[in-house]
């Protein structure tokens, strides 16, 4: 596992630049990094939030990339893995406040009449949800007898 983790370095070749050959390296290694980033993000928000892993080809045709299109491929990777960590955060954020709703509900079912919180509101997989509604119908709306109902999930 360590000589994974151990960087080789490369030499130039007779006939090419030297630098160009340990850019275009150094390039291939931060959109490897970038990419395994984004495949990360990908699986940790996974069912809640779909976010696309795709790379676009740079050309139709086969042809090695290069400096300028190889930074071209990392700059719209880092783009999307910054556009992603937002959106994960944003969603995250709103079932947090989801959260913390139900919790209120749960508490005091009467000052949150009719409210409806799924599953996927809270972030939690499957079917189902709580809904605030009267007890015994009409007659407890009436007299203010309030409860949250569990729905047990999906019908069949």
């Amino acid at each position: 596992m360590s000589d994974l983790l151990v960087r080789r370095t490369l030499e130039p070749l007779a006939g090419t630049g030297g630098d160009e050959r340990l850019a275009r390296a150094e390039l291939r290694r931060q959109i490897g990094t970038l990419e395994l980033r984004l495949s990360k993000l990908a699986a940790e928000a996974f069912p809640r939030l779909p976010i696309d892993t795709a790379v676009e080809a740079v050309s139709r045709a086969p042809r090695a990339l290069d400096l300028g299109d190889l930074e071209r491929v990392r700059d719209s990777l880092a783009a999307r893995i910054s556009g992603a960590e937002k959106e994960i955060a944003a969603r995250s954020e709103l079932e947090t406040r989801n959260r913390e709703a139900l919790e209120l509900m749960l508490a005091q079912p009467d000052q949150h009449r009719w409210v409806q919180i799924s599953r996927a509101d809270v972030g939690e997989p499957g079917c189902g949800g709580w809904h605030a509604r009267p007890r015994f119908g009409l007659l407890g709306m009436l007299m203010g007898w309030w409860r949250v109902k569990i729905s047990s999930g999906c019908p069949l």
